[in-house]
């Protein structure tokens, strides 16, 4: 299956982040991806944490929403929206980080929202997410029906999940033989910890990983990490894109996963 993670350095302003998003998904396209990935707050990277209540939507309604069913039907490519606001029904003070995740025809298949809120205060440099986020408590796969004749089950993770080994422990558990993790390090955690935790996620759990990543210096001061990369089954990085946007394709294979987990059988659990 060839497979794109969009690479972005998302701005405050949406309208031009979604024009990037068309502009990558038609490269993703000429590639002849079946699937694309946006990295976590494609849409938004504003001044403050409270910008995202602004243009939070329910779900199934908005013109982001609207905008990426748009770009899916239009390309008959599936898109995993790294993250997005969703309004949370009776609290104006909060949003879910959302991943949704849109089928060939533009439909809304399956959404997964961040389980584990970023915190981060080094003296210098202070996140906490969980101020206008509220965390879900699910994990997510769904099933992909691929040229190659496979259908690949996924699952889904933002960022700071990362560093959870058990979410993927339990992604893994429910089959999944790919795991995207769209996101948006600091480059201060991303310089120390990316690649490390990245591969650790794909070679724990014997999985191909995708990870979409924002990548450069934003309006608001930020300065994320990028790396986008595509990890094999063996925690091998078989492609990477370090910074600016960019479309990082891969081919992945479900015969190289169903070797993999043939010669070393950690997760008896998991059925290929």
């Amino acid at each position: 299956m060839k497979a794109a993670l969009l690479q972005m350095v998302s701005t405050a302003n949406v309208p031009d982040n979604l024009n990037t998003v068309a502009h990558l998904m038609t490269e993703a396209a000429n590639q002849q991806a079946e699937l694309a990935v946006l990295p976590e707050y494609f849409c938004l990277m504003g001044h403050q944490d409270t910008d995202k209540l602004q243009i939070a939507e329910p779900l199934g309604d908005g013109p982001i929403q609207s905008r990426l069913s748009a770009l899916a039907a239009q390309h008959g490519m599936w898109l995993v929206a790294g993250s997005m606001p969703l309004a949370v029904a009776g609290d104006r003070q909060h949003v879910t980080n959302s991943c949704l995740v849109f089928d060939p025809t533009g439909a809304c298949v399956a959404r997964y929202d961040k389980i584990h809120l970023f915190y981060f205060d080094n003296g210098k440099e202070r996140y906490d997410e969980a101020r206008v986020q509220r965390a879900g408590d699910t994990p997510v796969c769904f099933d992909m029906p691929s040229r190659d004749g496979h259908t690949w089950r996924i699952g889904l993770s933002i960022c700071f999940d990362v560093r959870f080994p058990a979410l993927y422990q339990q992604l893994a558990g429910m089959g999944a033989h790919l795991v995207l993790v769209p996101s948006a390090f600091t480059h201060t955690t991303g310089q120390s910890h990316w690649e490390l935790l990245v591969r650790a996620r794909a070679l724990d759990n014997l999985v191909w990983l995708g990870a979409a990543a924002q990548a450069g210096e934003h309006d608001n001061g930020r300065r994320t990490w990028g790396h986008s990369m595509w990890v094999d089954p063996w925690g091998q990085v078989v492609a990477c894109q370090p910074q600016q946007a960019a479309c990082v394709v891969a081919d992945l294979s479900m015969q190289t996963l169903r070797d993999r987990r043939m010669q070393m059988p950690a997760l008896n659990a998991v059925s290929v």
